[in-house]
């Protein structure tokens, strides 16, 4: 089964559509108008994370419990 891609232009005229639909003109503008997160840069973001990790937890869930 081929699957064919819609142009952008029909892509955002039909989720423009469905949100008028659903939302209607307020709430859709509204949709529209929210704040976007802003992305962490990666390296930051797993800088992040190793701070906050538990070494020991971690290797155990990742490579399981060792047996003595």
């Amino acid at each position: 089964m081929k699957q064919a891609y819609l142009p952008e232009d029909q892509v955002v005229r039909r989720a423009l559509d469905a949100l008028m639909k659903s939302l209607g003109p307020v709430e859709t503008a509204r949709f529209l108008n929210l704040p976007r997160q802003r992305r962490i840069e990666s390296v930051r973001r797993h800088r992040q994370w190793q701070a906050q990790l538990d070494q020991t937890q971690f290797f155990n869930q990742v490579f399981g419990v060792r047996k003595s």
